[in-house]
């Protein structure tokens, strides 16, 4: 089982040079130590940074912000097409496929939460100050607009509960 609480770093280790992901993960990785310190180098290495995250940005084809509040071991397995706000906050072990939107609504200018190990399918949208609760799935293109509760699988337009996890009360 893998953890909503206790990142998995292994997740996000570049394992070739052609890992557009996981080199965009570690350039934002990168950006974040760097702005925790302030020596010269880390100056530096935070311009180097940004410069990586451009660069793997445009290859990726993703707008993932990078003083975005993600938690580690992120997974995104193809990258292309993915927006998240740089308000949400994204939890520990979450996997995120292609054309995926975190964002903000007309009606509010707060962004999603998102606990730890959630699996978003691709082309979901998840809009509004919503919370998506520990290990739940979100169905390929579902239309996210209330609250996730933990362990639920969400789909549909609008996305409604279908069934639980393994943990929750039964598998669909």
């Amino acid at each position: 089982m893998i953890s909503s609480e206790v990142a998995d770093w292994e997740r996000e280790r570049i394992k070739s040079f052609w890992s557009p992901a996981r080199q965009l993960l570690k350039s934002i990785r990168d950006y974040q130590k760097s702005s925790s310190k302030k020596s010269l180098l880390a100056k530096f290495n935070k311009k180097i940074a940004v410069i990586r995250y451009r660069f793997w940005s445009a290859i990726a084809g993703a707008d993932i912000p990078i003083n975005g509040d993600i938690g580690g071991g992120l997974s995104i397995p193809h990258p292309n097409g993915i927006v998240i706000h740089p308000e949400a906050k994204i939890g520990v072990n979450c996997l995120i496929h292609q054309q995926v939107t975190i964002g903000i609504s007309r009606k509010s200018t707060k962004a999603p939460t998102i606990y730890g190990h959630v699996d978003i399918g691709a082309g979901a949208k998840i809009i509004g100050p919503i919370i998506v609760g520990e290990h739940a799935l979100i169905g390929a293109n579902a239309v996210v607009v209330k609250d996730v509760p933990a362990y639920a699988i969400v789909a549909g337009i609008p996305a409604k509960i279908i069934g639980t996890t393994a943990e929750g009360d039964h598998i669909v």
